[in-house]
Order: C-alpha cells, then structure tokens, then sequence
C-alpha cells in the first residue's frame, strides 16, 4: 500500500470504554465512517488520539484494527511523539513491524530542541526506517519551529516525504512550494486554515473534525478538486464554528464530543484529560447541535 500524502487524512480518536480501556468496536465504527466518506488515509495516535497516554501495545492494537478494516483501501499511518531519540527510532522499527504504511512524526517531546538538535532527532528516527515519514511541525503546541530552510537538512533522506504544516503561517506553505517544488508533499494541519492552503497548492489536509463530519470534511476537498469553489466556501462557512473546537487545549475531549452526538464516538477520555464540566459540556453541545440543525446539504 502506497502512502502518497495526498488528500484527506483524519487525525483519528482514540475512544475509550467507561473503565478506560480501548473501545475497538467503537474505534472501527468511526474508521468505517471515515472510509465510507472518501478519505485517503489513517493516521493512529496523533494529538487527537491521545499519543501521550498510550501504552505501546495499545498503539500495535489500535494499528492492527485499522490495518484489518482498512484492508488495503487506504494507508495507515502511525504517529510518533517520544521524549527519547532512540525510543523514537525504535517506535519507527515497531510501525514497520506491526504493519503500518507510513509515520508522522513529532519533534521531541518536553525538551525544547534548538535547530541542531531537531534536525539530528528527524534525521536518526528517518534513517531507522524505510517508511515514509511526514514531518509534523507545530510550534504553536510544541514550541519548536521546523521552519521550510531547516528542510534543506533532510534533502537527501528519501524517506522524510511530506510536512504536516501546523504553524498557522498560511505562508509557510508558498515558502515550501518556492523552495522544494514537489519534493515534499505538504498536508494542512490546522481545521481552520484548510480551505486557504488547499487553494493555495497544499497536497492534502490532516483533519481533526473529520472525527465527527467525515462526509462535510470530504466534501470541501471534492468542491476543491472539481474547481466548484463556491461550493466549497458554503460548506466551510458552515464548518467554520466546529473547525475552531479544533484549535482549543482542549480540542480532544470537543471534537469526542462532536462525534458522540453524531454517533460515531465517545466522550470518554484518558486522564489527565476529564470529560467536560456540566456547564463548559453544555457550551459545547449547544454549538454542535446548532451547527447540525443549519447543516447544508451535500
């Protein structure tokens, strides 16, 4: 299976039952979702998966349950987020071994890396493996700005591919394009920028409240593709409220919410993480269920 990076690739939840264990019936019923809706790609244990309290062998469950429903219609990509560089390096080894199609990976996690130091981290987990690896840059949330010139430094390392894009500076993208071409594929990460950069030349979007609104998340890219770009600024106008649950602290316990109320998830989430206040819970179910009830029709 091929992991080109482009189109649309759902950053997945990871749901949870009542007593904190892995939800896989509900987990293939989202990803099922996902698939029925278009998308291109999986990617396991990102943000919204809740990488961080993740034991190792639930990350190979969660990976081995997509690999099963997916069935070889579309790539799925596992997330790597360690503290530790050669904990990374051996999570890229265990990816490949469990089956994945390719890696998104993070910076290092709780250190703050200068420039050097983040290259020689990309570089050593990029050449632990033969996957294709998507750098994922996000220095609003990790403080550590891969910007496009630190590129130049992965040049010759044929697996680093693509570039998850989270800084919030649309123009990042065009610096890319101006610098590298085509040589990295350049995937929006950020739900409220998506339209922008897609017109702007991006390859693909790593979506969050696809999660929930797998067949609206589908539709602006398909509006985008045929060129029907009225089309696509309807369906985003729309979106826009829920998109912005996406750029919240606490994006995860929204977005589960967002998919409980359309049926395919749970609000269960992994503690430090607690399920909302009945008032903050409230907030959000009220905007979701206004958002639904203008829903367009696609």
């Amino acid at each position: 299976m091929q992991c080109d990076w482009l189109g649309v690739y759902p950053a997945l939840l990871t749901p949870f039952t009542k007593d904190d264990q892995l939800d896989l019936a509900l987990f293939e019923k989202n990803l099922l979702a996902q698939i029925e809706a278009g998308v291109h790609g999986v990617i396991i244990g990102g943000s919204l998966g809740e990488a961080s309290t993740l034991a190792v062998k639930e990350k190979e469950d969660l990976v081995r349950c997509a690999l099963a429903v997916c069935d070889n219609r579309i790539p799925v990509v596992v997330n790597i987020a360690e503290s530790v560089t050669k904990e990374a390096m051996r999570m890229a080894i265990l990816a490949r071994s469990w089956g994945a199609h390719g890696i998104m990976l993070l910076p290092p996690m709780r250190y703050k890396s200068d420039d050097r130091e983040t290259i020689h981290y990309f570089r050593s987990v990029a050449q632990a493996t033969d996957l294709p690896v998507m750098i994922y840059n996000n220095p609003v949330d990790y403080k550590i700005d891969f910007h496009p010139a630190l590129f130049d430094a992965l040049l010759d390392l044929p697996t680093v591919t693509a570039l998850k894009e989270s800084s919030r500076d649309v123009t990042n993208l065009t610096r890319m394009l101006n610098r590298f071409g085509d040589r990295f594929k350049i995937l929006c990460g950020v739900d409220t920028l998506a339209l922008e950069e897609l017109l702007l030349g991006a390859h693909g979007w790593v979506a969050g409240l696809v999660d929930a609104f797998p067949r609206e998340t589908m539709a602006i890219w398909n509006y985008v593709q045929r060129g029907e770009f009225d089309k696509a600024r309807t369906i985003y106008r729309w979106f826009m409220p829920l998109l912005e649950l996406d750029i919240h602290p606490k994006l995860v316990q929204y977005i589960k919410l967002a998919a409980q109320e359309e049926g395919i998830g749970s609000e269960y989430v992994r503690a430090p993480r607690l399920c909302l206040d009945e008032q903050e819970r409230a907030r959000i179910v009220s905007l979701i269920r206004e958002c639904v009830a203008k829903r367009p029709a696609l």
